[in-house]
């Protein structure tokens, strides 16, 4: 079993927490146009890649809402909360979490429905 598998991920990253974003955000949930899922690429033994899904939401459109400029607000929301993510992670990783670089990418449009916000986390 791999140490991201997504039991882990989801655990870490409720599927819910896309619902308080938007509670946070627009002050209902039902403003919100994608669910998040976050979901591992690849792991390698100082590496792991992974990426923030945003499925579009049944009668929602993702281009409409603006998600190219969301690496930004991710990086900062604390609902969203990416360092105490990145700090689980490293956890299970077994890496120092103080020794963890990270970053989010820019936002790529995979198709209509689904846009992904890549996490790179490296050790340095």
């Amino acid at each position: 079993m791999t140490p991201l598998a997504q039991t882990f991920l989801d655990e870490i990253f409720p599927s819910q927490r896309a619902d308080s974003f938007f509670e946070a955000l627009f002050g209902g949930a039902e403003e919100g146009a994608y669910d998040i899922r976050l979901v591992s690429r690849s792991l390698s033994p100082n590496k792991a890649q992974l990426v923030f899904e945003l499925h579009q939401r049944p009668g929602k459109c993702l281009a409409c809402n603006l998600t190219y400029g969301l690496p930004q607000v991710f990086q900062r929301h604390p609902v969203i909360n990416v360092k105490g993510i990145v700090n689980e992670i490293a956890r299970r990783l077994g890496w120092d979490a103080e020794a963890v670089v990270w970053r989010l990418d820019s936002t790529r449009e995979i198709s209509a429905g689904l846009h992904c916000i890549p996490l790179i986390m490296e050790i340095t």
